[in-house]
């Protein structure tokens, strides 16, 4: 609001004190419609609100001077610029097609001569240049929206749902009381995470944009910052791995429904093994901090090393036991599936990480 507010008095003051416009509104109002949260948003918009201005007034002018301001020319000209609007490439400022060409219409039927018109219609195109032009070098130079945290928080946010989770399913594993009211109320949570994940990613596009287009980012490096590639890169491989948990929390559902009289409680105890590591390692991205980075990703490397060896306890009670991994219909080989795809997603993680780290 504050950097709205300066826009457009800059704005009218150039408009009004400066060029003595007739219409020095067109600044002002120019400035505010382009400052965005974002600078490339800004300047994005700028750029198809110009183009929009720039096709209504033209094509107002041209019909005007070839069969003059009266009904039909507006008809016309209402029709071409409603159309030219629905352009994709213009975006939401498409309906400013005809936006402009209403108020370059009623100027230019305002005009004292045909030649007054003509002044009148680029003192508007000047106007807008002008206010846009202020709106966007007040976005960029003054505050230019950063939002950097808004990274570090959608990662500690779906690593803080994964936590949840698995905090919750393997004492429950372990204590062998696996039932339908656990699963299904794991199996609810786990759906309401794609709504994150999407929040999260929207989130991180906003970081992303402001990054390539601030003016500070040429002036020094990101020192000690972790880069938008490696949240980008993190964020993801957090997604697929809540999307992984949903899937082992169905296998264990089916678990708890086919194999009642089947004796598996020693397969459930190591796999609540590896899921209590899999929860460590979330509550350590969940306090993921820029400060702590260095700490956090050696923690999370020597992590990653404990739960590499109760995956494949996993699997060596599965083969101690001889349950039927090859049969489809049974869980045992899809838990044993999907605990390799979860270290594949946090080893990932922790590479990324650690990449970061020595960069």
């Amino acid at each position: 609001m504050a950097k709205s507010t300066l826009a457009a008095t800059l704005a009218w003051v150039v408009s009004y004190y400066g060029l003595q416009a007739q219409a020095p509104a067109f600044a002002p109002f120019s400035a505010v419609l382009v400052m965005y949260v974002t600078v490339y948003q800004s300047v994005l918009q700028s750029l198809r609100y110009v183009a929009a201005v720039s096709m209504g007034v033209v094509i107002q002018a041209a019909f005007a001077i070839i069969a003059g301001p009266d009904l039909l020319t507006f008809v016309l000209v209402t029709v071409i610029t409603l159309t030219i609007g629905r352009a994709r490439i213009l975006g939401g400022q498409g309906p400013q097609a005809a936006t402009a060409a209403f108020f370059a219409f009623s100027t230019y039927s305002s005009a004292t001569s045909e030649s007054a018109g003509i002044r009148q219609l680029g003192h508007i195109m000047l106007l807008v240049l002008i206010g846009c032009a202020i709106g966007v070098a007040v976005n960029v130079t003054i505050a230019p929206p950063r939002r950097y945290r808004s990274g570090e928080y959608s990662v500690r946010v779906l690593a803080h749902t994964l936590y949840d989770l698995t905090s919750e399913m393997y004492p429950v594993l372990r204590s062998g009381t696996l039932d339908a009211d656990a699963t299904s109320c794991w199996v609810e949570r786990a759906a309401q995470s794609d709504n994150l994940i999407a929040q999260a990613r929207a989130e991180l596009l906003t970081v992303k944009e402001n990054v390539d287009f601030d003016p500070r980012r040429l002036l020094r490096r990101n020192c000690g910052r972790l880069g938008v590639p490696a949240y980008e890169a993190v964020l993801e491989a957090l997604g697929r791995t809540l999307y992984q948990v949903g899937s082992l929390i169905r296998s264990l559902d089916h678990c708890r429904e086919a194999e009642a009289d089947y004796c598996y409680v020693g397969f459930l105890d190591r796999y609540s093994s590896f899921l209590e590591v899999i929860s460590d390692i979330a509550y350590t991205l969940s306090a993921l901090t820029e400060a702590s980075l260095p700490d956090d990703a050696a923690r999370l490397e020597a992590l990653v090393s404990v739960a590499h060896k109760r995956r494949r306890e996993v699997a060596e009670e599965a083969g101690s036991r001889h349950l039927p991994l090859a049969d489809p219909s049974r869980p045992y080989g899809v838990l044993v599936i999907e605990a390799i795809r979860l270290m594949e997603e946090i080893q990932h993680t922790s590479n990324t990480l650690r990449r970061e780290v020595h960069a």
